[in-house]
């Protein structure tokens, strides 16, 4: 089993991330401009990180890695659900934060990109 420790360091990374518990103490959720780019919780005595993904790119992954499926309690087809059992490698995850990240950094309004950066 992979330590959520790991990703939930570097999710806090992230330029303007901030953790927020919306949903109770046992989801963590991570945010920049008050959007989720991942959530992180147990399930199934498992740990699991909940991404947003491109639509084509979520297909793939969920035919390539059998511990990542459609989002749980999410938009099935643009969120995935990782199970951090060890079978994605870590590199592979950053990869995936990365992505999530930037998806939601770019729907971001101007108005909110510029608390962040100033060129976009």
């Amino acid at each position: 089993m992979q330590s959520s420790k790991v990703f939930y360091t570097y999710c806090l990374t992230k330029l303007g991330a901030v953790e927020d518990y919306p949903f109770g103490p046992d989801v963590i959720v991570f945010k920049i401009g008050a959007k989720m780019f991942a959530l992180m919780a147990r399930r199934n005595n498992q740990n699991v990180l909940s991404l947003k993904c491109d639509i084509d790119y979520s297909s793939i992954l969920r035919q390539q890695y059998a511990s990542i499926t459609p989002g749980y309690h999410l938009n099935k087809r643009c969120w995935n659900t990782l199970i951090l059992d060890g079978s994605i490698p870590e590199k592979e995850i950053i990869a995936l934060i990365d992505h999530s990240y930037n998806l939601v950094f770019k729907s971001l309004s101007r108005k909110v990109k510029a608390e962040y950066v100033t060129d976009f």
